[in-house]
């Protein structure tokens, strides 16, 4: 049977798959939709960035959380590594950002792209 797709906003943080690097299985993870609702639902697939509790670890471009509104149940980062993935993937949206956890990663993705257009 499928599932029906699930179509989010910007902003929107959600419950998705993410697969294992070294084997093929995956474990539910949230992620922060990116891309517009115009897109996601054109393209039929959203852009996304993960959410981790990054207690052990850093990467750059790495944006911490000041809200819990968002649906998470502990202090999190948004993490600047991006992927795309199919609607139908999309388990469940658990809450939205606040404006300035919106405000923070767009500047942070800003810079991403910046950093990436240079080379």
């Amino acid at each position: 049977m499928k599932r029906p797709s699930v179509t989010c906003e910007a902003w929107d943080v959600v419950v998705v798959p993410f697969p294992f690097t070294d084997s093929s299985l995956a474990k539910r993870r949230p992620a922060v939709v990116l891309s517009r609702l115009e897109f996601n639902q054109d393209a039929g697939h959203s852009l996304l960035a993960q959410v981790t509790k990054a207690k052990r670890s850093v990467w750059p471009g790495d944006v911490p959380l000041d809200h819990l509104q968002a649906g998470l149940p502990e202090r999190s980062v948004v993490r600047m590594k991006l992927f795309t993935i199919d609607n139908r993937l999309i388990l469940k949206r658990v809450g939205r950002l606040s404006n300035s956890d919106r405000e923070k990663v767009a500047r942070n993705l800003e810079k991403l792209i910046a950093r990436v257009a240079e080379n």
